[in-house]
């Protein structure tokens, strides 16, 4: 039997070879300038991206972690209350839990919706209390979580005064109800690690927000805490930034997001309607633009391995839940006994390419592959 194409995860010089002509153009013109960083490039950028999101200010920063970091520490900065506790998701990776121990907060961990694998508004809202600084709702696999619903669940408790942060790592352009993610707390955070809907070619991130106070402190803190040139006006800054050839890439990238993200959704229609009762897709609501293309599978070891034979690549986004890694185990953390549905999920999760530049021959391989999966 002839062995099947392989179907990689991600691969990412088809969109280095999709846009080659028009990066070779900017980056080039970017180096001939002589000024890389701090430059028009980046703030070109933050200007395009801030409309495109619906914020008002967007800094720049070098990756998507430090954006947490920054965006909790201006926050709790300005939040009246002296609680320690960051309400977060707990199997989204770490990113945000990191971002809580580097700001001597304590990730506070809340279950999740089975279906679409996002933090549990009722869950969120009956772990708030005085000890509260603020929630992290992560968008996670593309999807959205209700943040307007969990303001509104705030505003009844009467603790509006709860900041909200957005991680939107994995959602750009998402949407729900006409918003898009990043415009609908009080904070939001971006990576543009490289496999993201819309990624840079090295690294970076990116904090947004309509609330100037929290602008200028995080403008201060990603540069020393500096007031002005080489006088501190805050502490706890650092030196975070995104480089001028990072931004004019991703000024290029950025006008065609929507497509791409269309593109994507398209890819997830196909799986779902591949698949049967065997296989369930996480849904992360209408607005979701399908970062990834994520199962439930009772049987994933063995699932993992057919799909390995016909050729198709696999991952699991994430195999461990933050509470229960080896290293972080010492570290404050509340929460870590509320997770059921957390736990039942971990070792089911699977995930299939669902990137926009696979072919339409890719594409037709991993159905035909979960066609044969359920018919087993």
């Amino acid at each position: 039997m002839t062995k099947p194409n392989a179907v990689p995860m991600n691969d990412l010089k088809r969109l280095y070879q999709r846009y080659e002509v028009k990066i070779a153009r900017e980056v080039t013109s970017t180096l001939q300038s002589g000024w890389w960083l701090n430059g028009a490039a980046v703030k070109r950028f933050a200007a395009n991206f801030a409309k495109f999101v619906g914020a008002s200010d967007c800094i720049l920063v070098a990756n998507g972690t430090d954006a947490l970091e920054l965006a909790l520490r201006s926050v709790v900065g300005l939040n009246a209350s002296h609680g320690r506790e960051v309400i977060v998701a707990a199997n989204a990776g770490g990113y945000a839990s990191c971002a809580c121990w580097h700001n001597d907060l304590v990730p506070h961990y809340v279950d999740i919706e089975p279906a679409s694998q996002l933090a549990s508004i009722q869950a969120v809202l009956d772990a708030v209390g005085t000890d509260t600084a603020a929630i992290v709702v992560t968008h996670l696999y593309g999807g959205v979580v209700d943040v307007p619903a969990i303001r509104a669940g705030l505003i009844d408790a009467g603790m509006s005064h709860i900041p909200i942060i957005e991680d939107c790592a994995q959602a750009h352009g998402a949407r729900i109800r006409n918003e898009t993610v990043g415009s609908l707390g009080d904070i939001a955070t971006f990576s543009f690690y490289p496999t993201k809907n819309l990624g840079a070619m090295g690294d970076g991130g990116a904090v947004l927000t309509s609330n100037p106070r929290l602008a200028d402190r995080v403008r201060q803190l990603h540069q020393y805490g500096w007031s002005s040139k080489y006088h501190v006006g805050l502490p706890g800054g650092r030196n975070s930034r995104m480089d001028e050839v990072q931004a004019a890439i991703l000024d290029i990238l950025l006008p065609d997001l929507n497509s791409r993200n269309a593109r994507r959704r398209a890819i997830l229609d196909r799986f779902r309607s591949a698949a049967g009762r065997r296989l369930q897709f996480v849904d992360g609501g209408t607005g979701a633009v399908a970062h990834l293309a994520v199962l439930l599978c009772d049987d994933r070891d063995a699932f993992r391995t057919f799909m390995k034979d016909r050729g198709i690549d696999t991952d699991v986004h994430y195999p461990v839940l933050d509470c229960d890694q080896a290293g972080w185990a010492d570290l404050p953390m509340k929460g870590a006994q509320d997770l059921a549905i957390s736990r039942a999920s971990i070792g089911r999760l699977c995930s299939l390419p669902c990137h926009p530049d696979l072919t339409s021959d890719e594409i037709e391989q991993v159905c035909k592959a979960l066609g044969e999966w359920e018919a087993m």
